[in-house]
C-alpha cells in the first residue's frame, strides 16, 4: 500500500473521530464486569454489538442495556476456551451483521492459589480462556477484518503482566502472553490497516471483586497501593476503549494502556 509522501498543511489538521457509526464490534466475556462497560460504551458511540460469554442470560441482560440506545445486540453463548467455538463465534457475527470491525478480547478468569498447588487442568483451563481464545478469536476476526481493509482488535490485558502479587502466578503469565500476543500481531497486522493494542486494567470494583470492595478492611488494604485510593469504575474504561476502536487511533498499534489509578507508577516510587 503506497502513501503519498508529503508534509500535510496546518490548515488541514482535523479533529479525530471518535464514533463507530455503521461499525460493528464483538466483544467477549460480555456478560458481566469490564466486558459489560466496553460494549456499553461501543453501543453509545454508534456501533452494533455481539456479546459472547459463556451464561446466555448475563449475555442478554447486556443485550437489554445495548438495545435501548437504538443498536443492534447480538447475543452468542460460547465458551471462549474452545477454539471451534471462538470461531463459529465470529462466524455468526460477520454472517448477522454482514461485517467485522472491532473485536475486543475481554473474556478471563483468574484462579487464585499457591504456584505450587495448580494442576494441569487448572493451568490448561486458565490459558484456554485468557490466550489460546484470545489469539484464535484475533485469527478468526482477521479473516473477516481484511475483506473491508481496516479493522481494531482491543485485549484486556492487566497489570499483573508488570506487577505480580502472590498467588496468581498463571494469570499473571496468561496477561503477560496477551501483552507480548498484542505486540506480535500488530507487527504483522500493520500493512493492513488493523491495529491491535490492549487495555491493562488495575484493580476494578466488579462482580468479582464485590467481596473485597464491599468489605471495609479488605477495601482499604486493597486500595493502599493506589495512589488515587479508590478502585476503578467499568465506566471508566469507556474512553479508552473508544480510542483504540475508533479512527482516532489510526495511528496506535502494539501498545498497551494502563488504567490503573496510578498503582504502576506509585509502584515505580517506591522501587
Amino acid at each position: 500500500m503506497s502513501t503519498e509522501r508529503r508534509r500535510p498543511l496546518d490548515s488541514e489538521f482535523q479533529m479525530p473521530n471518535f464514533r463507530l457509526d455503521g461499525r460493528v464490534a464483538l466483544v467477549t466475556g460480555g456478560g458481566r464486569g469490564l466486558g459489560v462497560a466496553m460494549a456499553l460504551a461501543l453501543a453509545h458511540a454508534g456501533a452494533d454489538v455481539a456479546v459472547a460469554a459463556r451464561t446466555e442470560a448475563e449475555l442478554a441482560a447486556t443485550a437489554a442495556l445495548i438495545r435501548p440506545l437504538g443498536r443492534q445486540a447480538l447475543v452468542l453463548p460460547t465458551d471462549v476456551g474452545d477454539v471451534d467455538a471462538v470461531r463459529e463465534m465470529v462466524q455468526q457475527t460477520a454472517a448477522h451483521f454482514g461485517r467485522l470491525d472491532v473485536l475486543v478480547n475481554a473474556a478471563g478468569i483468574n484462579l487464585r492459589q499457591p504456584a505450587d498447588n495448580f494442576t494441569p487442568e487448572d493451568w490448561d483451563r486458565l490459558m484456554n480462556i485468557n490466550l489460546k481464545g484470545a489469539y484464535f478469536a484475533a485469527q478468526a476476526a482477521v479473516r473477516v477484518m481484511r475483506q473491508h481493509g481496516k479493522g481494531k482488535i482491543i485485549n484486556v490485558s492487566s497489570i499483573a503482566a508488570e506487577i505480580v502479587v502472590p498467588n496468581v502466578s498463571a494469570y499473571a503469565i496468561s496477561k503477560g502472553g496477551m501483552r507480548q500476543m498484542t505486540r506480535a500481531l500488530a507487527i504483522e497486522l500493520a500493512r493492513e490497516n488493523i491495529c491491535v493494542n490492549a487495555i491493562a486494567p488495575g484493580r476494578f470494583w466488579t462482580q468479582m471483586t464485590d467481596s473485597i470492595f464491599s468489605h471495609p478492611e479488605l477495601y482499604d488494604s486493597a486500595v493502599s497501593v493506589i495512589p488515587m485510593g479508590r478502585p476503578g469504575l467499568p465506566s471508566e474504561l469507556a474512553g479508552t476503549t473508544l480510542l483504540l476502536a475508533s479512527d482516532a487511533s489510526d495511528y496506535i498499534t502494539g501498545q498497551t494502556i494502563t488504567v490503573d489509578g496510578g498503582w504502576t507508577v506509585g509502584a515505580a516510587v517506591k522501587a
